[in-house]
């Protein structure tokens, strides 16, 4: 599952190694959008307990949907 994760504050990308190498936004509304896959829940609360450790202020979290393949016609 995808994931974005947006904080407040612009955050440095050489963070990207601490947050096990998600992407890091810097967006023009100052914030940051981090873009992570994770494989399930307990992984996401991983990563949101490592925002709340840096202090950092959490705005928002949005599951990004994945295009459904198990429709596709395979013939």
């Amino acid at each position: 599952m995808t994931y974005h994760i947006k904080i407040k504050g612009h955050l440095d990308a050489v963070w990207s190694d601490w947050f096990e190498n998600l992407t890091l936004s810097q967006e023009d509304d100052g914030n940051t959008l981090l873009i992570c896959q994770v494989a399930d829940q307990p992984a996401l609360f991983g990563l949101l307990r490592k925002v709340r450790d840096l202090g950092i202020t959490l705005i928002s979290v949005t599951r990004v949907d994945e295009p459904n393949t198990s429709n596709v016609n395979h013939s």
